[in-house]
């Protein structure tokens, strides 16, 4: 039996190469598995990673998709380092949109510029909020966020399905769980004719600036880190581990949240029940694929879109079930997570097997001493 036990030094490379070796693996069992399906992996390969790119539509929908893949991730990254474990930005970005379309419901049929903005700044104060009940729930009662990220997510599905379905439902929507159309002044501006890239993109950028240079040159984050990750440390140079608890979980709901006006203010165009295809979980493995690092997020958020742009396509051309993108979403996963287990540790032959092997060893070794061999009288 084996076990594993930390490495002195973790390899600073080998944590950078695990990205690339989970994509690799991921890639060899999507292999198998389309052979187990009956289909060529070329050809499938080329339906999920070549074909959505093969036009400027295609380009601009991973664009769309993308940016709140990396937005959320942006904030989830921040708690992350900490070792503050927020799995329910799915939640946030409901919660987000909620609050921003619930302006946009209020306010239909004005046309005014401060709609927009004002929109924006809901959905931020909603994820804020939903993210606070978390942090509030933590340092209170010593609640574990896993659980209750997970959980309030859930409930923010059924405010939304409630809102939607009932006093926010459009009188002309053939009573379809889904509120009125937004107007102009509700919408993000389209960046390139013919798609649905807009404005939105550009609050993702800042945002990726913002947390670089944060990251980089902020006290406050070295803090947050060793707020999260030595407690006692923290509290010893006078640092406070409950505002890290805070800070992280209300900026990963802020960012969850301007995620979800980005969503109904630009693609989606009002609040249904289809607000996200689960971005707020995707963004999980986005956040941890790029490293925690606020720039290499932006490389994983857009393989993450490529894998959504991916399983859409092969819907169509291979008549694969949705499920297949979260299939490799989930391969990714955790072959990423394996991989970073066998880079922070390594494995140790338990005590018991190490006094088993000792014993075994003398007895396999008689047979072939002089000295054990019987003489002849």
């Amino acid at each position: 039996m084996h076990l594993l036990e930390p490495r002195p030094q973790p390899s600073r490379r080998m944590r950078w190469l695990a990205p690339l070796i989970a994509v690799g693996l991921t890639l060899v069992t999507g292999t198998l598995l389309f052979l187990a399906l009956g289909k060529n992996p070329l050809q499938a390969f080329i339906v999920f990673f070549v074909q959505p790119l093969s036009s400027g539509y295609g380009w601009s929908e991973l664009l769309v998709k993308a940016s709140p893949l990396i937005l959320i991730a942006e904030g989830l990254a921040i708690g992350y380092r900490a070792r503050i474990y927020n799995i329910g930005a799915e939640g946030q970005l409901i919660m987000g949109a909620l609050c921003g379309g619930g302006v946009a419901v209020l306010t239909d049929g004005m046309n005014a510029h401060w709609i927009l903005p004002a929109m924006v700044v809901a959905g931020a104060l909603g994820g804020a909020i939903w993210g606070g009940l978390a942090a509030w729930l933590k340092t209170r009662f010593n609640a574990v966020e896993t659980l209750t990220t997970l959980m309030l997510a859930y409930i923010a599905n059924y405010i939304l399905s409630y809102m939607v379905s009932g006093p926010w439902r459009d009188p002309g929507g053939t009573n379809f769980p889904q509120s009125v159309m937004f107007g102009d002044s509700a919408l993000f501006t389209v960046l390139i004719e013919g798609s649905r890239v807009n404005a939105s993109v550009f609050i993702t950028a800042a945002v990726v600036l913002a947390f670089g240079l944060y990251f980089r040159n902020s006290f406050v984050a070295y803090q947050l880190e060793v707020g999260g990750q030595a407690p006692d440390a923290a509290r010893y140079a006078g640092f406070s581990a409950k505002a890290t608890v805070w800070i992280s979980f209300l900026l990963s709901g802020v960012t969850a949240g301007i995620a979800g006006v980005g969503e109904i203010a630009g693609p989606v165009g009002q609040l249904n029940l289809n607000i996200s295809p689960g971005y707020g979980y995707a963004a999980i493995i986005v956040a941890y694929l790029g490293r925690l690092n606020p720039f290499g997020i932006v490389w994983s958020g857009f393989l993450m879109a490529l894998l959504y742009l991916g399983g859409e396509a092969a819907q169509v051309s291979l008549q694969l079930p949705s499920a297949i993108t979260g299939l490799f979403q989930g391969m990714l996963l955790f072959f990423l997570l394996g991989a970073d287990a066998f880079i922070d540790n390594r494995l140790r032959r338990s005590k018991k097997a190490q006094a088993a092997k000792a014993a075994i060893q003398p007895t396999a070794a008689a047979p072939t001493s002089p000295a054990a061999l019987p003489h002849e009288s």
